[in-house]
């Protein structure tokens, strides 16, 4: 079985009621993503909350009541979408008040392409979306570590010290998404890409 994405009891509760169209990377970024994690607990005070485990959210939406629609979109939009190439090009993170360490991915031609083909299938629907941004604007990245309750200068002592370009992309190319959806706890359901 694989791990739940988020365990903690204030982010799920954050979550509840939400739908969210993810990937979860296997190899070579997980490790640089687990890595990364346990270098953020050493230093960061303990209001610091994270994920259970590393994933690209490539959209969120709010609807609860349309999960099964949503689904059901996210299949038929899978099977068209070939695999996903994930290239992390640093730890990094987002500022005040966001404050969240970050793999930050390259812009791969698969991951732009998936993202912008997201959009033009999402545009023919009236599902809700939440937090989504154009494709020029949206950062690709899996979140390490949330910590907006940092001071400012936590913060900036904790960015000093985790954060870094990357000399060579660490990459791997995944095969599925995760539709995950927050009803009472976390569900989810695996969906292979290209059928």
């Amino acid at each position: 079985m694989t791990q739940a994405f988020m365990t903690d009891p204030a982010l799920l509760a954050s979550l509840e009621g939400r739908q969210f169209i993810v990937l979860r990377p296997r190899a070579a970024v997980m490790d640089l993503y687990l890595e990364a994690q346990d270098a953020a607990r050493t230093i960061l005070p303990p209001v610091v909350t994270y994920p259970n485990t590393g994933h690209v959210t490539l959209r969120g939406f709010a609807e609860p009541e349309r999960v099964e629609d949503l689904k059901q979109a996210a299949r038929e939009w899978a099977a068209e979408q070939a695999p996903i190439d994930l290239a992390v090009a640093a730890i990094d993170g987002f500022p005040p008040p966001f404050r969240i360490v970050v793999l930050r991915l390259a812009r791969t031609p698969s991951l732009l392409a998936a993202y912008s083909g997201l959009t033009e299938t999402l545009n023919a629907t009236d599902f809700t979306r939440v937090g989504e941004l154009s494709l020029e604007d949206w950062v690709f990245h899996l979140s390490v570590a949330y910590g907006a309750e940092l001071s400012d200068d936590e913060w900036q002592a904790a960015h000093d010290s985790l954060t870094r370009v990357l000399p060579l992309l660490l990459q791997e190319t995944v095969s599925d998404l995760e539709f995950v959806w927050f009803d009472g706890g976390e569900h989810r359901e695996v969906i292979p890409l290209g059928g």
